[in-house]
């Protein structure tokens, strides 16, 4: 039934879930040889952009909530990647940094990005476009009214 709104291969929640499963499996093999989950690698890449950050900061940047962004915070200090610290002048604002050791694992990391354009065998202009629509997609389920109108 061509018409049919609730056939599976007709819902954008369920492309978009599958799709990130499969994706984000692509990242494992390579992500852990570095000791790394892919939540944590994408904590590590907001700080390699800037270092220190505040968790609100990082928690923004990685659309999450700080009750999930707390333990791989913790996870990736346990493991020496960076520091948690309270601002001076504002001990309710934490501040995380890298360590030497965290900014080190950058060099590693860069062999990431190549390798998933390589597995994913598609061109970089197109997974380029890809992500720019599904950025556009994001901010408008951010804007959308979560409860029904009607």
């Amino acid at each position: 039934m061509p018409d049919d709104l609730l056939a599976l291969d007709r819902q954008v929640c369920f492309a978009l879930a599958a799709t990130s499963r499969s994706v984000i499996a692509l990242y494992r093999p390579l992500l852990e040889p570095m000791g790394l989950t892919h939540p944590q690698y994408l904590v590590l890449l907001a700080l390699w952009e800037r270092s220190p950050r505040s968790v609100r900061d990082i928690a923004d940047a990685l659309a999450l909530d700080s009750a999930t962004l707390s333990p791989l915070l913790r996870r990736l200090e346990s493991a020496g990647h960076l520091t948690r610290s309270r601002r001076p002048g504002n001990e309710r604002e934490l501040s995380v940094e890298l360590t030497e050791q965290g900014r080190a694992l950058r060099a590693r990391a860069e062999t990431v990005p190549p390798a998933i354009l390589d597995r994913l065998g598609l061109p970089l202009d197109e997974l380029e476009e890809l992500r720019d629509r599904l950025t556009r997609l994001l901010e408008a389920s951010r804007r959308a009214p979560t409860t029904d109108a009607g």
